[in-house]
């Protein structure tokens, strides 16, 4: 049986989903529900939060890179062996790329799979007007069902009763109202919150939010108002194994993984085995492939560029093995990698790449990405949907050609990425 399912959605970005997540999340695992998490759109961050706060993996439901078959299979697998699945949207209910096939909306992947909206509404500066707001979402044309509202930092009783008086107008039933609360929060930095490994005392921190959460909130309606999960089979992998025995970099330089890529590889019979650079560990000699996937690697660039046992193991594994790095991996197979102290660090030196986080730019969106060359996971002239999240620039070396790219609107951008011997990365992090 399949676990209902919902969608914690907002207007906008810093309405407090994240939070009021995994507090719901963590709120009604403790009364003894088997929680499942979801994170619509290619966030490595928070479904590690709720994997703390469900103690399970919590998936990744993509609505620009993955088609509804896939979505559904996700989906579906999410709620097994689960009573409840408590996902979280991006951005802003309908914050997305303009287009009509592939916007990647958090409405669209409610849409397809039939899971009712849980509004997350700031009361900062407002009162009658956030259930205009609320009204305004659910009447979008196409809107996905809007199952309540939980109003996030009440200021006062008074502010309280404004907000309900606005809402006796609308249809739209008010699920909880959370006052503004110093424990609804979690630390943050540049590429979104400190991760779930790096936080201090996470599993008190998410019970202080769930007793907030659960003190504000009508959980049993939240239940009740879940909507059935469509029964679909789980898909193939939805990116090839890159090797019989994959060895994946894992630590605090090292985190940004998409739980359905190493699901989709062991289904297909492969085998997962983590090792650590920061703890100066080579690839395994076992592995027939490496993949150092994106992260923090700017932050620990003295270690990483200090552990000559990590490095040496990695140049020697590149001579006969396959290795692909995906953004802060890219990072490190380049030449140098520059702090933001301006400090140059060596790297691997596999590709012909120097690349500096002192000169920070925001590079941001969906990508699409036709393979020029042939990659471990992919052959030349396959297309690869994902995306790109990185303030680090390219700051010398050669031009990169591995991948011609296009933005998630279809607008051509510069060929990106390297390949050398069997070394290859780029920025782009693929999803499917």
């Amino acid at each position: 049986m399949l676990a209902p399912g919902l969608i914690v959605s907002a207007a906008k970005s810093g309405a407090g989903k994240t939070v009021v997540t995994t507090g719901l999340q963590r709120a009604f695992a403790r009364t003894g529900l088997k929680v499942a998490g979801a994170k619509c759109g290619p966030d490595y961050i928070d479904p590690a939060f709720h994997a703390v706060a469900t103690g399970r993996p919590s998936l990744n439901l993509d609505g620009f890179a993955l088609e509804l078959p896939v979505l559904a299979g996700l989906a579906a697998h999410s709620a097994r062996d689960a009573e409840v699945v408590i996902g979280e949207g991006a951005m802003g209910l309908y914050d997305g790329l303009a287009s009509p096939t592939r916007s990647g909306t958090t409405a669209s992947v409610a849409t397809a799979l039939g899971w009712p909206i849980l509004l997350v509404l700031d009361a900062s500066g407002a009162a009658q007007s956030i259930a205009a707001v609320a009204l305004g979402l659910a009447r979008m044309p196409g809107a996905p069902r809007i199952a309540g509202v939980i109003v996030n930092r009440a200021a006062s009783p008074r502010h309280r009763r404004m907000i309900e008086a606005g809402f006796a107008a609308v249809d739209i039933p008010i699920f909880g109202m959370i006052p503004a609360d110093p424990r609804m929060a979690l630390p943050s930095r540049h590429l979104g919150l400190v991760q779930a490994s790096e936080t201090t005392d996470l599993d008190i921190r998410l019970n202080r939010i769930a007793d907030v959460v659960e003190a504000h909130c009508d959980l049993p309606a939240i239940h009740a108002a879940a909507g059935p999960t469509i029964d679909a089979p789980l898909p193939s992998p939805t990116v090839r194994p890159p090797g019989q025995r994959i060895a994946v970099a894992q630590d605090a330089a090292f985190t940004f993984m998409y739980p359905h890529l190493l699901q989709g590889w062991r289904r297909a019979g492969a085998e997962i085995v983590r090792f650590s650079p920061l703890a100066d560990q080579p690839p395994p000699a076992i592995c027939d492939a490496c993949w150092l996937p994106g992260g923090y690697p700017e932050l620990h660039a003295g270690t990483l560029a200090g552990n000559a046992r990590f490095l040496h193991g990695l140049r020697d594994f590149a001579a006969t093995r396959p290795v692909h790095g995906e953004c802060g991996g890219y990072m490190v197979l380049g030449q140098t990698l520059t702090d933001a102290d301006g400090a140059v660090h060596p790297m691997a030196g596999l590709l012909p790449v120097e690349t500096s986080f002192a000169a920070r730019k925001l590079h941001l969106g969906y990508r699409s990405a036709i393979w020029s060359h042939s990659v471990a996971f992919a052959e030349a002239g396959v297309r690869s949907w994902g995306h790109e999240y990185h303030h680090a620039t390219i700051c010398g070396g050669e031009a990169g050609d591995l991948a011609a790219m296009t933005d998630g609107e279809g607008v051509t951008l510069s060929p990106a990425g390297h390949r050398r011997g069997l070394a290859s990365g780029t920025f782009f992090h693929v999803i499917a």
